[in-house]
């Protein structure tokens, strides 16, 4: 990890900074439309997976699929949308969002479909108790 990361400044004005996994940030989209959470590994001027160091390339490929997992348990989706594309945020961050066949987008491609709905307190706090101790109880087994 770089002393030189910071997070972009797209992602700070559209996300919730949850927690910091060994490797990554873990964030929320603040769009309540969906479970969408976004992984951004804490190097320096990075904007693909290649880039990274082997060993982050690993570090990073557990953090994904710990996530996926644990999202995929505690939403119970239909499909888990995997995806890192980086054409309006250059910085390497990858989007782990849960569909469901009943969302207003189904099967389409969720991005520029829907006006987003900011959580509210409430709602942030429930989402929040649903992963946090989770994540917490997975993170310190590893």
């Amino acid at each position: 990890m770089s002393e030189l990361f910071t997070l972009h400044a797209q992602l700070q004005q559209d996300c919730i900074e949850l927690a910091e996994l060994p490797l990554c940030k873990l964030l929320l989209c603040n769009d309540s439309n969906y479970p969408w959470f976004i992984l951004v590994p804490r190097v320096h001027n990075i904007a693909e997976v290649y880039q990274l160091e082997w060993q982050d390339q690993q570090q990073f490929l557990n953090e994904s699929s710990l996530l996926s997992e644990l999202l995929m348990q505690i939403f119970t989706g239909d499909k888990l949308n995997v995806a890192a594309l980086g054409n309006v945020v250059p910085q390497l961050h990858v989007h782990h969002i849960v569909r469901y066949k009943t969302d207003g987008c189904w099967p389409k491609p969720m991005w520029g479909q829907q006006v987003c709905i900011p959580y509210s307190d409430e709602k942030l706090a429930k989402i929040k108790s649903k992963i946090l101790p989770q994540l917490n109880k997975i993170i310190l087994k590893s």
